[in-house]
């Protein structure tokens, strides 16, 4: 008898694991998990300030300038944060390669000194899923923020760029 099997039996409790499908499998799986997402073609950009840079982290909430803080649903528990934006990356690819596909940004505001931040989770979902399904939503960045993103994923993959949507490059012009 396994662990698992021993351990539910004492406890009477069942034991979930979470299953990784790889590619293959996923048009074989018609089970629990189906019609899961794939963020395999999703990276997260932070932009702090000036400068943008890819952050994996925050794929968890993870990233550089969410360690360590409590965030808060209520703008007003962060008076003195400063604004930071999410900006979730979908590569999509065609016969012609790989482009940048997919874009939106979200917002949150961050206080390191205090600890504190503010971010609405469930708009930082809703804006990964939408640029999965290749939306173009940057409403709230400035011009130079604009400007860092577009050098930063020009600088990532020229060739991504140059295949991208005019409607990408054109939400970018400064």
């Amino acid at each position: 008898m396994d662990n698992n099997n021993s351990n539910s039996q004492k406890t009477g409790k069942k034991i979930f694991a979470l299953n990784i499908i790889g590619n293959e499998e996923k048009s074989k799986h018609k089970g629990f998990g189906a019609g899961s997402i794939d963020l395999n073609s999703m990276s997260p950009v932070i932009i702090d300030g000036d400068e943008a840079y890819i952050d994996i982290g925050a794929m968890h909430a993870k990233s550089k300038v969410e360690k360590g803080i409590k965030f808060s649903m209520n703008r007003e528990d962060v008076p003195a944060g400063r604004q930071v934006w999410v900006v979730w990356v979908a590569v999509d690819r065609s016969p012609e390669g790989q482009f940048y596909g997919g874009m939106t940004a979200c917002e949150m505001w961050i206080d390191t000194e205090a600890r504190r931040g503010w971010k609405i989770l469930a708009d930082h979902v809703n804006k990964m899923d939408y640029a999965l399904k290749r939306r173009f939503i940057l409403d709230g960045l400035s011009a130079e923020q604009r400007g860092a993103l577009k050098k930063l994923l020009i600088e990532t993959n020229q060739e991504w760029w140059d295949r991208s949507s005019d409607e990408l490059k054109t939400s970018l012009e400064s």
